[in-house]
């Protein structure tokens, strides 16, 4: 595949057109694309590709009308045949040949086809050794239009994909390497070259500031936990919106005295999924300048066995004074979310504030792989979450959190228990449990992508692996406070 794929203006391009399988003769402004029309066993279906000559493709789109999710697809098909052409460049000028409700949205129609070509490109390529198979990534693809627009929209979908595929690539990487102090860096390095700022908070200072939760989960570790903040705060900024998106960043999960049974184990590097996500779209809203301020905190945390690993029946004090009987140490994403919560509710005093992490397996089972369960009893941010979702195929799907649900994460020698004794409502109670943490007066949403940050079987737009899942939809998020 290629090595990067950006947006410009190239002197030579394949042209790239669009047709529905209920066209019955090519329109005389596609006569360019005879050849690839009349190549035997192109049925126009949706992602039916045809390549005409070394100069055009004809993009089949089916008999509906086309949607943001039909145009991604599109996309990743698109970019396997534009890389077995030798392509360089390719001018896409598809959403000129839509029908239906995006016929009038090209950028939008135009940022879909980008992002599946985006996301569909990526490999994790970094330890690529000597006994690798096939071709390693190569070369650069260009996309352009002849629609201002359009390729408005190809630049915009690819920075969306892109901060999705910064996220597959943290969150891919090996526990071996990726620690929290490597995580910190990797933060370090994106604040540096995006114009943001960015602040460390160590383990020692963790502890004196009473982040019981984070301490614990990291103590027994030789990779010491932190908390990283993020912040984009440009001149352009507009109102007063102030959004705090809170990532759970465990490097690695052993389940720690909990210890994860048989083959549970594998795969706990994708644990930090929530923070990668963020990550991403700090990424995302920086390289597109969005006119919003936004804060990431990560809580960084490796859940190890050891001597000074925290045990069940400890008790701990988290930041904001609320004591936590540890009923099971596996339970260790929703402590070091609730000290970043309790901290940025009283230090950034957001105006909204949206944690995202894979925090249960019952999400998975609840939802499946196909969207992330969402909780927040506001309304309005609860519903730019949803239209978010929508607009970038990263949905959400709301589930309840009542206040018998709070009341069940009471505990019998401490405030609360950070699991309860049986797992009725089990991502509920994730969420309940979280609840404690927020500012009443905040507007807040909990975000369990548990089901849809990985995927065990390779797809059109996912290599098997992670799918960076939240890094667009926080972008949308975001974005959607630009046209407040």
């Amino acid at each position: 595949m290629y090595r990067t794929i950006r947006t410009g203006s190239p002197r030579n391009a394949v042209s790239v057109a669009a047709v529905s399988s209920s066209t019955k003769r090519l329109p005389a402004s596609l006569k360019a694309f005879q050849a690839a029309w009349g190549r035997p066993g192109f049925a126009c279906e949706t992602g039916d590709i045809s390549v005409g000559d070394d100069s055009t493709v004809l993009v089949g789109l089916g008999d509906h009308p086309p949607t943001q999710r039909s145009l991604r697809l599109a996309g990743a098909k698109l970019a396997a045949t534009l890389h077995s052409m030798g392509a360089s460049a390719a001018q896409i000028d598809i959403p000129l040949h839509l029908s239906g409700p995006l016929a009038k949205k090209p950028a939008e129609a135009a940022q879909a086809i980008a992002e599946g070509i985006v996301l569909a490109n990526w490999r994790q390529e970094t330890w690529r050794g000597t006994a690798a198979k096939g071709e390693a990534a190569s070369g650069t693809l260009i996309l352009t239009s002849s629609n201002a627009a359009v390729r408005g929209g190809l630049r915009r979908g690819c920075i969306l994909a892109e901060g999705s595929n910064e996220a597959r690539r943290l969150s891919s990487t090996p526990p071996n390497i990726a620690s929290p102090a490597w995580v910190a860096r990797q933060a370090r390095a994106m604040s540096r070259k995006l114009g943001m700022q960015c602040s460390i908070i160590s383990a020692a200072k963790a502890k004196e500031l009473g982040m019981g939760g984070l301490t614990a989960v990291g103590e027994g570790s030789a990779n010491a936990p932190c908390l990283v903040h993020l912040t984009w705060k440009p001149k352009s900024a507009k109102g007063d919106t102030r959004l705090a998106f809170v990532g759970k960043t465990v490097t690695y999960d052993t389940g720690g005295y909990s210890l994860k049974v048989s083959n549970g184990m594998k795969g706990m590097k994708y644990d930090m999924c929530g923070g990668a996500a963020v990550l991403g779209a700090m990424q995302a809203i920086a390289t597109l300048k969005l006119p919003v301020e936004v804060h990431a905190i990560l809580p960084c945390a490796e859940n190890m066995v050891s001597a000074g690993s925290y045990r069940p029946d400890d008790i701990i004090t988290m930041f904001n004074g609320v004591t936590v009987e540890v009923t099971n140490t596996d339970a260790e994403g929703r402590l070091v979310l609730a000290d970043a919560l309790a901290w940025t509710c009283k230090k950034v005093k957001p105006t909204q504030v949206i944690d995202i992490a894979t925090l249960t397996g019952g999400v998975v089972v609840a939802l499946g792989s196909w969207c992330a369960g969402v909780w927040s009893r506001d309304a309005p941010l609860r519903g730019r979450l949803e239209s978010a979702g929508d607009d970038c195929g990263e949905q959400v799907w709301r589930l309840p959190l009542w206040r018998e649900h709070r009341d069940f994460m009471r505990a019998k020698h401490a405030d609360l228990w950070n699991s309860g004794p049986n797992r009725e409502g089990h991502p509920i109670q994730g969420a309940a449990f979280l609840s404690y943490f927020v500012d009443p007066t905040t507007p807040w949403a909990h975000v369990d992508i548990a089901g849809p940050a990985t995927t065990d079987t390779s797809s059109d737009l996912f290599q098997a692996g992670p799918t960076g899942f939240g890094a667009r939809l926080l972008t949308e998020l975001a974005a959607g406070y630009e046209k407040k």
